[in-house]
């Protein structure tokens, strides 16, 4: 019981290096960014940290297929491989910033995404 308690004193202690770490790790998820492409790159996606979508690029050659249910689903799968590359990025940087902190591995730090 005092192993944990002396825990959670030196996690208050380092109260205002988590609130900067985690400010720095808001303001860098708008710098990360992830592709996704389907259809042999018919269709690209980038998203940013933020789960955002940052641009989508359709190619010449999938607008000539005019095949409208194809293409929202070139454009569906381009997202979300887009997506979970993302997660998978931002995960890491979470990672990193809690072993920065010295917290254990997959100490989840709420509000942070």
């Amino acid at each position: 019981m005092f192993k944990e308690i002396g825990q959670l004193a030196s996690l208050m202690r380092q109260l205002p290096k988590i609130k900067e770490e985690a400010e720095q790790f808001q303001a860098k998820l708008s710098q990360i960014h992830a592709d996704g492409a389907a259809g042999g790159d018919m269709v690209k996606v980038r998203v940013n940290g933020r789960m955002e979508i940052a641009s989508v690029s359709i190619s010449e050659s999938a607008w000539a297929l005019q095949d409208r249910e194809m293409l929202e689903e070139l454009i569906a799968s381009a997202a979300n491989q887009a997506l979970g590359k993302a997660r998978e990025l931002v995960n890491a940087e979470m990672q990193t910033m809690a072993q920065n902190l010295g917290l254990p591995p997959g100490a989840g730090l709420p509000g942070l995404t």
